[in-house]
């Protein structure tokens, strides 16, 4: 056994207050503890503070009244500020965000501070491509996890995270994954009338992301003078590979985990795909567009296709056709099923980013751990299989995605050192590794 796992921690002094609260501790949602005399704080740790991680901290200390943010990493302190400042204009958390100097940690190495600084959960906010690394010093530390999507950016890093996801099973740990819709009720109940034989077996299923560019590559003359090229990558790292996985992996990836849940996570035959880029872009290696057709047995088909290309037409809709009836999610306010069962969705919509940390948090204090790695990974890679698709213009297997030697990630990061881009792909150019 090892002996670090062996002696007591925060987490075993955390989850005591279940004998405490008893019966305060219900599924109510939000804030799992309200009013009651706990002295046990949860201490939060985010490592990465742009937009999405400012808002999982807010979402943290909303889930859990006694929830407290005390460390924080990022590469440049004025997203520390930024964040922060934020955080503490919001009233009902302002008091909990406990974060002093010394715990405002900076650099490629701030995660691994925050997670040695005591903290009982981390949110894992930083480009997916630092993911895996990031998710095992967690799990090595004993950590809850809540880990945006998507998890991984090349295939190596997938088998990584399914392993730690394992590895999280085995020590008790909650690991939350940021695929929001999972936790939307007005989805859950239109999966759920599905699950019930509602449009009879599932032939199709046709999902759009068609969008804006979310962070679009600045010219390099704004380069700041002395920059180096790593750091410039990070900046801007929505438009390189090995830090965002391309737009398929780290956007339309939440039409892709819904296709995944359509089909019971099982993965696909093999799918084809096309896609490249229409909007010349000065540095930078992602396309702006993809259409990925997926091949499940019985010669089912599921297709996504994702655009971001300002000017366009916009639409985040899915259509799933079944033996007996048509679910439509995203043409209108609330989904709808047209068939022999006519359907529409009545409930009262509940904020699915919220709803993450509420189950997050909910499971720290019932001592009942959730894990959601098989699904975020199985999600995951199957966004990079339609990449894989589409950047070699070959058919690609489940298989040979999940088996895939391709390294993205650079073994070694220095901030201040060079790192050439690599070229975009070309397909039938572009060969699978």
């Amino acid at each position: 056994m090892n002996t670090e796992d062996a002696k007591p921690d925060r987490r075993d002094f955390v989850k005591s207050a279940t004998g405490v609260l008893g019966a305060a501790l219900t599924n109510g949602f939000p804030a799992i503890i309200s009013g009651q005399n706990v002295s046990n704080a949860i201490k939060v740790g985010l490592v990465g503070c742009g937009g999405r991680g400012t808002g999982a901290a807010s979402q943290a200390l909303h889930a859990d009244d006694y929830a407290e943010l005390t460390a924080v990493a990022d590469v440049t302190q004025s997203q520390v500020d930024k964040c922060l400042q934020t955080l503490k204009a919001i009233s009902r958390v302002s008091e909990r965000v406990k974060v002093e100097g010394p715990k405002q940690y900076l650099g490629m190495d701030a995660y691994q501070r925050v997670i040695d600084s005591g903290v009982d959960v981390v949110l894992l906010a930083t480009p997916p491509g630092f993911r895996p690394m990031h998710l095992a010093s967690c799990i090595s530390a004993n950590k809850n996890v809540f880990c945006e999507k998507p998890v991984a950016t090349d295939a190596l890093g997938i088998r990584s995270v399914l392993d730690l996801s394992e590895k999280a099973k085995q020590k008790n740990l909650s690991l939350v994954a940021g695929f929001c819709w999972r936790y939307n009720d007005m989805i859950q109940d239109t999966f759920k009338q599905m699950s019930d034989g509602a449009i009879g077996r599932v032939v199709s299923y046709h999902a759009t992301y068609y969008t804006n560019p979310v962070k679009p590559m600045p010219p390099e003359n704004t380069r700041p003078p002395g920059m180096s090229d790593t750091e410039w990558q990070v900046r801007n790292w929505y438009n390189f590979v090995w830090l965002c996985g391309d737009s398929i992996v780290e956007q339309a990836v939440h039409s892709v985990d819904k296709v995944a849940w359509a089909m019971h996570d099982q993965p696909p035959v093999s799918c084809v795909a096309v896609g490249g880029r229409d909007i010349p872009a000065e540095g930078g290696n992602i396309y702006d567009h993809f259409e990925v057709n997926y091949l499940y047995p019985n010669g089912v088909r599921a297709t996504v296709a994702n655009r971001q290309i300002e000017g366009c037409y916009n639409e985040n809709a899915d259509y799933i056709m079944g033996t007996e009836g048509l679910v439509t999610i995203g043409r209108g306010p609330v989904p709808r099923i047209e068939g022999r069962t006519n359907w529409t969705w009545t409930g009262q919509k509940y904020d699915m980013y919220q709803r993450e940390h509420d189950v997050l948090f909910a499971s720290i204090r019932k001592s009942t751990p959730v894990n959601d790695g098989k699904r975020m990974t199985t999600s995951t890679l199957l966004a990079m299989m339609g990449r894989m698709a589409a950047y070699t213009g070959q058919e690609i297997t489940w298989d040979m995605a999940m088996n895939s030697q391709e390294k993205l990630f650079p073994d070694h990061l220095d901030m201040s050192a060079s790192l050439p881009v690599v070229p975009r792909a070309q397909p039938g150019i572009t060969k699978f590794v």
